[in-house]
């Protein structure tokens, strides 16, 4: 493994602070059960909308709607989670870092 001098940390700091405020921007779209939810979800793994269709609303099977919620909000915060791993990637060239993605 390189070593780093400070000049190469601080920069490394600096271009990561960047791609993380570029993930907080950098949106993510996942729908499930045809698309009768959709998820949008940020770089940072933050929702930024779940939106759901008046087809799946049955106050007679609420389970239905709460396992298609579920399984769409857990793809979304995976493909979020993917997408911040490549953008990290790029920075540290595949090193992996702990406590980075």
């Amino acid at each position: 493994m390189s070593q780093f001098n400070l000049r190469q940390i601080q920069e490394l700091q600096a271009k990561m602070i960047k791609a993380q405020e570029e993930l907080g921007k950098t949106n993510v779209e996942v729908t499930a059960g045809g698309g009768a939810i959709k998820i949008v979800i940020n770089g940072q793994q933050q929702f930024q909308s779940i939106s759901i269709s008046t087809e799946v609303v049955n106050p007679e099977d609420v389970d239905f709607l709460q396992d298609l919620v579920l399984a769409a909000c857990n793809e979304a915060v995976q493909k979020s989670q993917e997408l911040a791993a490549q953008n990290m990637s790029k920075l540290t060239g595949g090193l992996k870092i702990p406590g980075l993605f």
